[in-house]
């Protein structure tokens, strides 16, 4: 079936009958063709594997106010973003966009999801804000504002949030050069100088701040961007009244890298290492929703091998970054020695996947189909020293500082929500965890043969402070460590790559003796792979929660969309609702509570 063929509501009763038959086993999707009726346009199929559905934007609050209250409601905006569609060729033809917004919910009770599409003219580049049901909403219409130049009417700020204040055109529409060669000269003129210094003078009052009244003032904070609490290039504005936080603002865009802009521009395969870099102490781990994504597209079966290789590559990377989480949380509690002990435990992971690698930090191992190469001869001696030397170690960082009276005192009931909060601000991982909601993407959507490993997932008791985060990725290493084991008794023979034409190199004597083989080969070296027409999803359970790719493949050698949700980009956007009426110094402690580094924010 073609990826894009849709099934169109129409009025004539026939046709609404067969689609209620099509999606008799979907009692929402049946629910809200009855309520909405000729505001629902058409359902989308995709290799995504949940439903796509195009709406009238008019009608986009109530269908949202409507899935966000019913039973097993979606209660988590999970992403919302945009895509330009002006020079796609292969596209839903039922209704005439240049522009489209969409709208991923999460239904966790349900463990489903819903896309809500709404289709929009290059004259009429607007649509409502829903920043009135969902917060979190705020930066993702102020990012979707940003690149492409989509105006959400009744947002309370809509600005530039990752690109500077006066910069000029939005990157993400197909008319923006993807390379600086493209682009013209840029000259720093003294004029220009002035006026982006002026663009940084601080005014309370353009970020949504209030001063107490005329006669008394709060005063204004700068915290960061270049601070060591900061955990990068990441600035605060805070409001205080004394020390305590009476407003505070994030401002990102600091370490934007435009690493969607480039997935337009590489092949498939070159995109890999740029997937490392998103969150670069993930490593591995950022490569496995991207490859997924490409690998539903192409319809390309991953051997077994290959994927356990993949799993263990992706827990060694988890532990090594959960070791420089906690070792900088007791660090900006107070305590200096366990970073100093972590980078040496951090640098026995890296011993051993330098040696399956060949890198270290950023190995971009995984290939579309498998892995680079196969595991040297004696790997699991390097793996059976570290499972030896980790337990033992993980139990001193515990008794020695986690323990300690004046860390719990200083983190315990500090910076704490519940469910409801976590869920509205899309929260996930440890943060979602530590609140009571059992939610593992590896348990509940298994990918890469998470589904033949026997683990547990750690759990909160209700509430997610900054000491339950913490301790809750201690447990988890703890299960990533038992993961590792069974990699280590159980790693499957056969072939660490899948024999297929867009991903694998045919042998060497059909290139010499066939010519149609050659000039095939010699395309996909030089151009790379066409990846069929299609749109795919991804989501993985990351290190520092949920990471997802999704991906439209215009039936070309390069991606026509690429889309990047990363879990620490709506973990800051909650940081206000957090943190006010709390003092200076529990701001720090909740900063070192997140888990997050800014290229996962700014991409």
């Amino acid at each position: 079936m073609n990826n894009f063929m849709t099934k169109k509501i129409s009025k004539n009763k026939n046709l609404q009958c067969n689609l209620f038959n099509d999606y008799s086993d979907n009692l929402i999707i049946s629910e809200l063709l009855l309520l909405f009726k000729e505001k629902i346009f058409f359902i989308q199929s995709s290799k995504i594997g949940f439903p796509i559905l195009w709406i009238d934007k008019d009608s986009l609050l109530n269908i949202v106010n409507f899935l966000s209250n019913i039973s097993n409601a979606y209660k988590m905006l999970f992403d919302l973003h945009g895509i330009d569609e002006r020079c796609r060729i292969h596209k839903p033809k039922l209704q005439k966009s240049h522009f489209t917004v969409f709208y991923h919910f999460l239904s966790i009770q349900n463990n489903s999801d819903i896309i809500l599409k709404i289709g929009l003219l290059e004259h009429d580049l607007c649509v409502p804000t829903l920043t009135t049901l969902f917060p979190n909403a705020n930066w993702y219409e102020r990012e979707v504002w940003d690149m492409f130049g989509i105006k959400f009417i009744g947002h309370p700020n809509l600005s530039r949030l990752i690109m500077p204040k006066n910069w000029k055109g939005h990157p993400l529409r197909k008319d923006y050069p993807a390379r600086a060669t493209d682009s013209h000269i840029f000259k720093l003129t003294a004029e220009k100088e002035d006026e982006e210094m002026d663009s940084l003078i601080f005014e309370p009052e353009q970020w949504g701040m209030k001063r107490e009244s005329k006669n008394s003032d709060f005063m204004f904070l700068n915290l960061g961007p270049n601070h060591p609490s900061a955990h990068g290039a990441f600035r605060i504005v805070l409001q205080l009244k004394g020390e305590h936080i009476i407003d505070c603002v994030p401002d990102i865009g600091y370490h934007h890298r435009g690493a969607e802009k480039m997935g337009e521009r590489q092949s498939w395969h070159t995109y890999i290492p740029y997937t490392d870099r998103i969150e670069y102490l993930g490593g591995c781990v950022n490569e496995m929703p991207y490859i997924l994504a490409v690998e539903k597209l192409a319809d390309i079966i991953v051997p077994e091998r290959a994927q356990v290789i993949r799993i263990l590559l992706s827990e060694l990377f988890r532990i090594n970054s959960h070791l420089l989480y906690i070792s900088t949380f007791i660090q900006d509690v107070g305590s200096m020695t366990p970073v100093f002990l972590a980078f040496t435990d951090r640098q026995k992971i890296y011993d051993l996947v330098e040696a399956i690698t060949g890198a270290r930090m950023h190995p971009a191992w995984f290939r579309i189909g498998g892995v680079a190469d196969d595991l040297p001869k004696d790997w699991y001696i390097l793996l059976r020293e570290f499972l030896n030397w980790m337990p033992k170690r993980l139990d001193y960082y515990v008794n020695s500082a986690l323990k300690n009276s004046i860390l719990i005192a200083r983190s315990k009931g500090v910076a704490a929500y519940n469910k409801h909060e976590a869920l509205s601000w899309g929260v996930t991982g440890a943060g979602l965890r530590a609140t009571g909601i059992n939610f593992d993407i590896r348990k509940n959507r298994p990918y890469s043969g998470y589904e033949n490993f026997s683990f547990e997932i750690p759990v909160g008791d209700g509430v997610s402070d900054c000491y339950s985060r913490v301790m809750l990725k201690v447990y988890e290493i703890r299960e990533s460590l038992n993961i590792l084991k069974q990699c280590l008794k159980n790693m499957p023979e056969g072939k660490f790559k899948a024999d297929h034409p867009l991903t694998t190199p045919p042998d060497k004597y059909q290139v010499l003796n066939h010519i149609e083989t050659l000039i095939t080969h010699f395309l996909h070296v030089s151009w790379g792979p066409k990846i069929p027409q299609g749109e795919s999803f991804q989501m993985i359970e990351a290190t520092k929660g949920i990471n997802s790719y999704y991906l439209i493949s215009d039936n070309n050698t390069t991606s026509y969309r690429t889309r990047i949700r990363t879990p620490s980009f709506p973990h800051l956007q909650q940081i206000p609702a957090v943190i006010r009426g709390n003092l200076i110094s529990d701001l720090i402690v909740y900063l070192g509570s997140i888990d997050f580094v800014m290229s996962d924010v700014d991409r």
